[in-house]
């Protein structure tokens, strides 16, 4: 995987997209693909063992000794829109939205909803597949186009940190919470202080180099992202991260595991197919042929349906949850 400094590579993109992000999935996801699969990023659940998980205000009303106890005997685990829609009444379809198929009320936090039988949901993450999920799904995407080993993965130039810049404040900086060595640093971008403004702007590094940074992007409605030559199989093994150029390696030496964004789009030279990974959508589309919709879609391991050309995946679109 490498930098590409031609964003040209992403112009016959451009020119199947709609002009503005709206109510059409083909504002992120390119026209005139034969089917297209929605992966649903994994939710989470939060459960005891046997009995309820306390809501906040319980929790505030109980003894410190016994909420200690009680935190040690939460399970945590990966969700599948389906469990949540099973926990909840509702159904699970493919224009289904997080905030109906929890049952959020209007104007409450549909982020962490508790269920009715006494387990609490964390939604989806927006914009990012996990690495093992994206291999998984990029060893279906090998095998469905001819240029397995060379094509393009995008990344939206807006994630913290990516990019360098000039200013005042750096792009972010690692503390610790309260000294404890057992928690992990924390990554943040400050905010300048007055008193910066009267300095001289410097350059403030980020992940990507400053070549990188202040080079070109490749320009998508509303959105701009940094390409790099990469194929599917570059991602059909978990440890893809090891290898990205944009690998966070200024976090590791604070004592954060390995990371890297999942590409916002992908596709092989051939374009037989494109992945998209919208940063304000809860699940990723992926445009291509019939059979590997199909296969996506039939994978235990990967949560997908097929959807219909021109869907609405905005958070009003779940016409049958409402």
């Amino acid at each position: 995987m490498e930098w590409s400094a031609d964003p040209s590579v992403g112009a016959w993109l451009r020119e199947r997209l709609d002009e503005s992000l709206g109510a059409s999935m083909h504002c992120v996801a390119p026209r005139g693909y034969p089917a297209y699969a929605r992966v649903f990023h994994p939710a989470s659940v939060r459960s005891l063992p046997g009995r309820p998980v306390p809501s906040y205000e319980e929790w505030e009303r109980m003894p410190p000794p016994e909420r200690e106890r009680l935190r040690e005997l939460l399970v945590d685990a990966p969700a599948t829109w389906r469990r949540a829609a099973a926990a909840f009444g509702t159904t699970m379809h493919p224009l289904a939205q997080w905030r109906h198929l929890v049952r959020t009320p209007p104007g409450e936090d549909w982020n962490t909803r508790p269920s009715p039988g006494g387990q609490e949901f964390t939604a989806p993450e927006d914009g990012r597949l996990d690495p093992g999920l994206l291999a998984r799904i990029a060893g279906h995407l090998a095998r469905h186009t001819a240029t397995p080993g060379s094509g393009i993965a995008a990344l939206w130039e807006g994630w913290g940190g990516l990019l360098g810049h000039v200013g005042h404040a750096p792009s972010r900086v690692f503390f610790e919470i309260g000294g404890d060595p057992d928690r992990p640093p924390v990554a943040t971008a400050p905010l300048s202080p007055i008193a910066d403004e009267l300095r001289t702007p410097g350059w403030q590094e980020g992940i990507l180099s400053r070549e990188i940074s202040e080079s070109p992007r490749l320009e998508l409605p509303e959105r701009r992202h940094v390409p790099f030559s990469a194929s599917a199989l570059d991602f059909a093994d978990p440890a893809w991260v090891l290898a990205a150029p944009w690998r966070d390696r200024e976090a590791e030496e604070h004592g954060f595991p390995p990371s890297a964004h999942s590409p916002s789009i992908l596709w092989p030279e051939d374009r037989a197919w494109v992945l998209v990974s919208e940063i304000d959508f809860d699940s990723t589309v992926i445009a291509g042929s019939p059979q590997l919709v199909h296969d996506i879609c039939a994978d235990d391991a990967i949560e997908a349906l097929p959807l219909p050309p021109d869907s609405s995946l905005t958070w009003d679109a779940d016409e049958v949850n409402r």
